[in-house]
């Protein structure tokens, strides 16, 4: 007669599954209330304390940005938004949780929103989360980002200037054609990157539409990983595996592969071309991002070999819609508030400025620009959900409110930006006067106590370019053209991580102001 075991008594291996399952229960209700416990003394939303389930629904709705601020105006400026996950309204939260020091790391958030191919996910600068890593990927190109780095772009965004202005005269001039200004703003933006990245438009000027699909490619990625920005573990189950990964290739759903796809191509044409010997196609290239990308990983073997491929991803997705988005939220509310398009065109017409694409030293420091500038990235900013930090161990204050370690905290950019303590009772409304005739002390704060860009650290390196790109095209489409808006009711936003807008319409004619019904 065999030994009896475990395995060989039907009933007990039964109940041995049972306890199994019985004990991972028990484990998981436990950590679930270890959790709940040590953030109950934060105020919020009960289900949200529950489950990160609650959190994921705001963002699926596409308008967590006005739901978060809702929540911020019922129960503080401290709220609980998750079961380890808090949100900070108050600007004064903003040194402490993105600080200059290390220590204080980004969150799982990040993790989701990298590219996922061949059973990896890809790092940057701004996704990754390992600060040995940042180490490695961030400083060598932060000089290539600095104000007098970005200046030395400027010619290759006077070609695109010169493309647009053809194509606006050609296409949309006293033809009286209604046409969508913010599509064509992101055009852009998009063949700007396209020729300080690569020294070539991407061509959606030339044939004024999206190339390729690849804007449509980037708004289909953003949607995906949206909601799972909430919840990592949802998005490892769902979309960071092998399996997901190979279902997503069998049905076409693979919008980060078909941007990878595209970099891949950049990287490998810009290597022949520099490798060929045909000096003068390198030296018509040399000033681009590519081409310092590439020689960077060459004189310095400390850089990872995928490295390169991170930094133009970077430049292809954030570069150039947050520039666009900015683009078209300027433009959108000089049409909207006419007085403060007045004053904007009696400045630039007084500066005397080259024409018709005034040079960057001439607008840079334009005191009403520069408010516009910056009431455009204040009251809609490229991105529109909280930037998350992780707390260190030891804890951390914010805002007289204890956060243990391990716990997350975070501030939206939307809410952050529309604090009317800093920003004035009418924080909501576009108001470029709030930056002007205030002390320098009080101007400071304002500005570094915006999240449009990150703060602290890890802050955008990529802003004076936007910088440059902003500055150099409003001035040109205030002194070129008048343009009307038209069907304002109709523009749009959707929050999907990054803020999209959809329906600016309108119309254009040779002039040299801007007009709306």
């Amino acid at each position: 007669m065999k030994p009896k075991t475990l395995l060989s008594e039907p009933g007990t291996v039964k109940e041995a599954v049972v306890w199994a399952v019985a004990l991972i229960l028990v484990l998981l209700a436990l950590q679930s209330g270890r959790t709940w416990w040590r953030l109950r003394h934060i105020p919020g939303p009960f289900l949200a304390s529950l489950t990160d389930l609650y959190r994921i629904n705001w963002v699926w709705s596409k308008q967590a940005h006005l739901k978060l601020q809702q929540c911020h105006k019922r129960y503080g400026k401290v709220v609980r938004i998750g079961p380890n996950t808090v949100s900070f309204s108050d600007p004064a939260a903003v040194p402490t949780v993105y600080p200059m020091r290390a220590g204080i790391p980004k969150s799982n958030f990040y993790v989701t929103l990298r590219p996922y191919t061949s059973g990896q996910a890809l790092h940057a600068v701004f996704n990754t989360t390992e600060e040995d890593l940042l180490k490695q990927i961030k400083p060598p190109i932060a000089p290539l980002f600095s104000v007098s780095s970005a200046a030395t772009l400027e010619p290759l965004v006077d070609t695109v200037l010169e493309c647009i202005h053809t194509r606006f005269d050609e296409r949309f001039a006293d033809k009286e054609q209604v046409f969508d200004m913010g599509q064509w703003l992101q055009f852009f933006a998009f063949d700007v990157m396209g020729s300080i990245t690569f020294s070539k438009r991407y061509g959606f000027l030339d044939e004024g539409r999206d190339v390729g699909g690849m804007l449509g490619t980037i708004v289909d990625f953003m949607r995906a990983a949206a909601p799972m920005t909430q919840s990592y573990l949802l998005d490892k189950f769902l979309r960071k595996n092998i399996i997901a990964d190979t279902i997503r290739r069998h049905i076409g759903a693979t919008p980060s592969l078909t941007i990878l796809a595209f970099v891949a191509r950049a990287i490998k044409e810009k290597r022949e071309a520099l490798e060929s010997g045909n000096e003068s196609k390198a030296e018509a290239m040399h000033t681009d991002y590519l081409t310092r990308y590439l020689a960077l990983q060459r004189s310095k073997p400390s850089i990872p070999q995928w490295a390169p491929t991170a930094w133009t991803f970077s430049n292809v997705i954030a570069g150039s819609d947050s520039v666009g988005t900015t683009m078209r939220t300027l433009l959108f509310n000089l049409l909207s508030y006419p007085h403060t398009l007045s004053k904007l065109q009696s400045e630039l017409s007084a500066a005397g400025l080259s024409r018709p694409y005034p040079r960057y030293a001439e607008v840079r420091d334009l005191p009403y620009l520069d408010a516009c500038v910056q009431e455009a990235i204040r009251v809609h900013p490229p991105f529109a959900l909280p930037l998350e930090r992780v707390v260190p161990p030891e804890g951390l204050s914010v805002l007289g409110t204890w956060l243990p370690g391990g716990s997350v905290v975070g501030g939206s950019p939307y809410v952050v930006n529309r604090d009317v303590g800093l920003y004035g009772e009418d924080a909501e409304f576009w108001r470029p006067e709030r930056w002007l005739g205030v002390d320098a002390a009080l101007r400071r704060d304002m500005e570094n106590s915006m999240l449009t860009f990150g703060a602290g650290r890890r802050i955008c390196l990529g802003r004076h370019v936007a910088f440059l790109e902003i500055k150099k095209l409003i001035p040109f489409l205030v002194l070129t053209y008048n343009i009307r808006l038209v069907d304002r009711e109709k523009f749009e936003t959707e929050n999907s991580w990054f803020f999209f807008q959809r329906n600016f319409n309108t119309q254009i004619r040779k002039a040299g102001g801007i007009e709306t019904l």
